[in-house]
């Protein structure tokens, strides 16, 4: 091969790198969402009341818990996590609490379905009383305007894992004499 042609693929190679790099740093929401959110609003605060932050625009995300479609278009239920540097719910078991999301268009429960994590960029508009459980419980109402449904999580085993060399699963506690 010549010399040119080796240099034009390298910088190939570096340009599709950088694509690659930049397109995993993106944040969950468009540039323009985030930057017109209001950070300093937190979920207890807005759990706490509501109708305070009407009209304000928050990031919010967490589990999808329920989803039903309607004439109006659909709600959907979310369980509260705290959202990493890139936007994306963590994972644990820590929540503030649920909200309901109303989107304008109609979303397929197979596709959004529970489990899957989601960020939303939303107007708060209100609360909705709604059963859950036995119980009555008061839900913060946003409008979404930006939705980001992540890709599944692999399962554990997917990944590597440590194992300790000395450790026999079929010794623990067991004795055959």
């Amino acid at each position: 091969m010549s010399r040119g042609v080796l240099l034009h693929m390298k910088k190939s190679v570096v340009v599709f790198a950088f694509a690659l790099l930049f397109q995993g740093c993106t944040y969950a929401v468009s540039r323009d969402m985030a930057a017109q959110a209001d950070k300093t609003i937190t979920f207890e605060m807005l759990l706490a009341d509501p109708d305070t932050f009407k009209g304000k625009l928050l990031i919010l995300g967490g589990t999808l818990s329920h989803i039903t479609n309607t004439k109006e278009g659909t709600l959907i239920e979310v369980v509260q996590k705290p959202l990493d540097y890139w936007g994306k719910p963590k994972r644990t078991d820590r929540t503030g609490g649920r909200f309901l999301v109303r989107h304008a268009g109609y979303l397929d429960a197979m596709i959004f379905a529970p489990g899957r994590d989601i960020t939303v960029a939303a107007e708060v508009v209100g609360t909705r009383s709604k059963a859950l459980g036995e119980m009555e419980y008061d839900y913060p109402v946003v409008v979404a305007r930006e939705l980001k449904l992540w890709e599944r999580e692999s399962p554990s085993w997917d990944k590597p894992q440590w194992i300790d060399p000395l450790y026999d699963p079929y010794s623990a506690g067991r004795r055959d004499w």
